[in-house]
């Protein structure tokens, strides 16, 4: 039985979507989380096992509604914009903030502006933010007042990326080919998302000006790589699952036995990051907060090719997020996040 007494109490607010239920259904299992409030704007004062048929084990008392109590951690899936809206009351009431959405994820507030058509509503918060790439941000996080989650295309591209970019290994010329399930877009009812839309069939789109583009390119530039990057992000008719491939060109003199040894070495401790011997399918990861990582190199045209998959609810959202709070709250890393993925 887990100690709910001692338990870090915790808010999901956007609960209804498809990140605030993934959250809801990993953190009901997490030995160090308890659910005190589950917000959404609709299924006001429903059960949460009724609004999400699946929390069966949610109890009845935990109902949906418009407050987040008294809430130690409060967890956000909300739409851009909205987040940061509410984040400063939080702060001050001395609660911590793991936004999921987008608020806080760029450093620079005119990107806001530039990507999401918005004026950022709480700029003076993105300097303190910490971007939870949790394998590039364990020692800021436990200190952190404000996480932000980072995008589903942004943390596979990053990690397949990052052993190659830190060490020097590749140019500044990158290209991130990318495929996403359309839970990735979230409760979106409308054409191109209908089944006889997508069944049978795969789209490119928001290129050039997808969102995660400057979010990518922030990762790399603090890696020390400052990209000239292409982002091109696709549409594929499955539930879950994230792929992308990654193309950058080798700094001269580069090995593929150095950049075998980059990877491996990087990645040898990691809980949740492998680096595998073949190119991995994305169904390999459902379910679970894993990134599977394979690089290769393409000796003729002296190119990088890395890909990283993951269950972009889960690594790509959800477990990420929770993956934050254990370090943000002082717990083992891979507390309520040790489940294997799903196979078939």
């Amino acid at each position: 039985m887990h100690n709910l007494a001692m338990a870090t109490k915790v808010a999901i607010v956007g609960v209804t979507g498809y990140a605030g239920g993934e959250l809801a259904r990993l953190l009901l299992r997490h030995p160090g989380a308890r659910i005190v409030a589950a917000v959404a704007r609709s299924h006001q004062g429903e059960p949460l096992r009724v609004a999400l048929p699946h929390l069966h084990d949610a109890p009845d008392s935990l109902r949906i509604g418009g407050d987040v109590g008294d809430a130690e951690v409060v967890f956000t899936a909300l739409p851009a914009g909205e987040a940061a809206k509410r984040a400063p009351q939080w702060l001050a009431d001395g609660r911590r903030i793991v936004d999921i959405g987008s608020d806080f994820r760029l450093k620079d507030p005119l990107l806001y502006a530039k990507w999401y058509g918005y004026a950022h509503p709480a700029p003076e918060l993105l300097a303190e933010s910490v971007y939870g790439l949790t394998e590039l941000a364990r020692e800021a996080l436990p200190a952190a007042r404000v996480v932000a989650n980072p995008g589903c295309y942004p943390t596979a591209a990053l990690l397949a990326l990052a052993p190659a970019a830190s060490a020097g290994l590749i140019g500044t010329d990158v290209i991130v080919d990318a495929k996403s399930g359309v839970s990735g877009a979230g409760h979106v009812v409308e054409d191109a998302y209908l089944y006889g839309t997508i069944d049978e069939s795969i789209r490119a789109y928001g290129v050039p000006k997808h969102r995660h583009t400057p979010e990518i390119a922030q990762g790399l530039a603090g890696l020390g790589l400052k990209a000239k990057l292409t982002f091109a992000p696709h549409l594929v008719p499955m539930t879950r699952g994230l792929i992308a491939t990654c193309y950058a060109p080798l700094s001269d003199g580069v090995t593929a036995a150095q950049v075998s040894e980059a990877y491996a070495t990087r990645y040898a401790n990691e809980p949740f990051v492998r680096v595998t011997s073949a190119f991995p399918p994305t169904k390999a990861t459902l379910g679970s907060n894993w990134c599977l990582v394979h690089a290769v190199v393409d000796e003729d045209n002296r190119r990088l090719v890395a890909v990283g998959v993951l269950d972009n609810l889960v690594k790509g959202a959800a477990g990420q997020a929770i993956q934050n709070f254990n370090l943000l709250c002082g717990q083992p890393e891979t507390a309520g996040l040790e489940a294997m993925p799903l196979w078939p």
